[in-house]
C-alpha cells in the first residue's frame, strides 16, 4: 500500500475543491500520515480524493509555498524534510513571535477565553494521564498555541505563526516520542497560562519565549544524533 493510500481521504464535491484538497493534504502532513519525503503525486492524490487534477495541483503548490512540501527536480513534489539547522532557525523566529502573541493575548484576555484555555490544559492533562498517542499530544499543543494567537487578535501574526508552526511540526512527531516531552510541554503551557491570567504581558511574553526555546533545545537533542529513519527522529536530518 502506498503512503497516499493510508493518508488521504476523499473530499466532498462542490465549490472550493482546491481549498478542500489543501486542507486534507495539510491535515495529513501535520498528523504525520503523510511523512517527510513522501511523494505528492498529483494524479494519485486526485484519484484518492475523487476529484480532478487541477485543484490538487493548486493545493500542492500552496503546500510548497507554505514550506510543507518541496519540489524536487526529476521527482516532483514531496513532503518537506527538515534538518537540525532548519529547526533551530524556525524556532528562533517562533520564539519571538509566540512571545508577542502571548503578550497581546494577555491584554485582551477575558473570562470566556480564560475558561477556554483552562479547558485545553485540562484536556491535555487527561491525554497525558491516559498515555494517548503522540498525535493527540501534537494536536493539543497546536490547539493551545492556536487559541493564544486567536485571542491575540492580530491576523498578520497569526498567518506568520501558522506557517512557521506548520513546518516546525514536521519535526515535532520526533519530539513527542520522548516520554518526558509531553509532560514538560504541559508544565510550560501552565506557566504561560499563569502569567497571562496574572495580567502581566511581559511575564506572558517571557514564559512563551522560554517554552519555545526549551522546545528547540529538546528537539535538537532528540534528532542531532541522526536516529534510524523509522525511529524517533524520522523525517529530520542531522546537520553535516
Amino acid at each position: 500500500m502506498s503512503p497516499l493510500e493510508r493518508a488521504v481521504n476523499r473530499v466532498a464535491g462542490g465549490a472550493l475543491l482546491a481549498e478542500q484538497a489543501y486542507e486534507e493534504l495539510k491535515g495529513s502532513i501535520l498528523a504525520n500520515r503523510l511523512r517527510p519525503g513522501d511523494a505528492l503525486s498529483v494524479p494519485e492524490l486526485a484519484r484518492q480524493m475523487g476529484i480532478s487534477r487541477s485543484p490538487v495541483r493548486e493545493a500542492v503548490q500552496r503546500l510548497i509555498h507554505d514550506g510543507l512540501a518541496t519540489h524536487v527536480v526529476h521527482r516532483g513534489a514531496e513532503v518537506s524534510t527538515v534538518d537540525v539547522e532548519d529547526i533551530r532557525q524556525l524556532y528562533t523566529v517562533r520564539e519571538v513571535m509566540e512571545g508577542l502573541a502571548a503578550r497581546l493575548a494577555t491584554e485582551r484576555l477575558d473570562a470566556t477565553r480564560i475558561g477556554e484555555l483552562r479547558a485545553l490544559l485540562a484536556e491535555h492533562e487527561r491525554v497525558l494521564a491516559a498515555d494517548d498517542s503522540e498525535q493527540a499530544h501534537v494536536e493539543m499543543d497546536m490547539a493551545y498555541h492556536r487559541l493564544i494567537r486567536e485571542v491575540a487578535g492580530n491576523p498578520h501574526l497569526t498567518a506568520a505563526l501558522d506557517t512557521i508552526q506548520g513546518k516546525a511540526h514536521l519535526a515535532l512527531h520526533a519530539l513527542w516520542r520522548s516520554p518526558e516531552a509531553p509532560r514538560l510541554a504541559l508544565e510550560e503551557h501552565r506557566r504561560i497560562f499563569a502569567a497571562m491570567t496574572s495580567g502581566d504581558p511581559e511575564a506572558a511574553d517571557r514564559a512563551a519565549r522560554e517554552h519555545i526555546a526549551r522546545l528547540r533545545v529538546r528537539l535538537s537533542q532528540t534528532v542531532a544524533s541522526g536516529p534510524d529513519p523509522s525511529g524517533p527522529g524520522a523525517g529530520v536530518r542531522p546537520v553535516g
